[in-house]
């Protein structure tokens, strides 16, 4: 199996600084995120496309391109961050998803991660939320089609396993698949081993996480289980893993940090780097 980095493991870096967070000692670019995923040995990144710029400069994204074609890395657009399409009630953001995948084709992805509604929206009725996403949905694996590049919706804090897997099923393409974050089904206590069990097949795209409570969060608060390096918290990543590959999964297995548990000290390359390092051992073992 192989193993990549999503960049936003380095969201402080790039500019996002959650309230409780302090701000990070320098910034980071795309080129230098992309080079420092090179030194650490891994086979894929996915690009959050709210840490590209420039991403209607054309010569810009073939630059981009290049850089990983030189370093001879798979690549996911990651579109949607923070709320993507709101539950489907965001036509201005579904039109934004359709116009990234000239984004998407310029970086050589075949795989775009987007996002149907986020933690901001979980006690919203979700079988309107559902119902809304399948009508966009359906539009939009057609477009997918054309450009051959296929959708993989997250599970973002928003639906469970079995939620996720009706919008798949209601949508019906092949075309539509999952980008399957290890951590955000635990955050609903929703098992996510059994989620994978029945989700495996659809799985395009990862976000590997670690997960460990929070001594200083609420258990009211979204990151009171925060992201620890894989193998540290309580996620069974190698089981994860061991689904994915049995299901014939052909992407890679991305690291994703978001709020780094107070025991790492706000060190996020570090824990990228064990991340890594676990990663691979995941990969051989599975």
């Amino acid at each position: 199996m192989k193993v990549g980095i999503d960049s936003y493991c380095y969201h402080r870096f790039f500019g996002e600084v959650y309230p409780q967070q302090s701000k990070p000692p320098r910034r980071m670019t795309l080129e230098d995120f992309i080079d420092r995923a090179k030194q650490l040995g891994v086979d894929g990144v996915s690009l959050e496309s709210c840490f590209i710029p420039h991403k209607d400069d054309a010569g810009y994204l073939r630059s981009v391109k290049e850089r990983m074609d030189d370093y001879g890395l798979d690549r996911v657009y990651a579109w949607g961050h923070p709320d993507g399409l709101e539950g489907g009630k965001n036509r201005k953001e579904y039109k934004a998803m359709i116009a990234s995948f000239d984004h998407a084709s310029a970086i050589g992805a075949k795989v775009m991660r987007i996002v149907g509604s986020s933690l901001m929206f979980r006690f919203e009725d979700h079988q309107e939320q559902i119902r809304r996403l399948s009508k966009m949905l359906k539009e939009a694996v057609k477009a997918a089609k054309g450009y051959g590049i296929k959708m993989a919706i997250e599970n973002h804090i928003d639906f469970t396993a079995d939620e996720i897997l009706q919008l798949i099923e209601s949508v019906g393409s092949s075309y539509l698949g999952l980008n399957f974050d290890t951590g955000n089904f635990a955050r609903l206590l929703d098992d996510p081993v059994r989620g994978m069990e029945k989700l495996a097949k659809y799985t395009l795209a990862t976000h590997i996480k670690d997960l460990k409570v929070n001594p200083d969060a609420s258990v009211t608060d979204w990151y009171f289980f925060s992201t620890a390096p894989v193998g540290d918290g309580f996620i069974d990543n190698l089981k994860l893993a061991k689904l994915l590959k049995k299901a014939g999964f052909k992407g890679f297995l991305a690291v994703e940090l978001d709020f780094l548990h107070p025991d790492y000290k706000g060190n996020e390359d570090r824990a990228v780097a064990q991340s890594i390092r676990t990663l691979k051992r995941i990969a051989k073992q599975a």
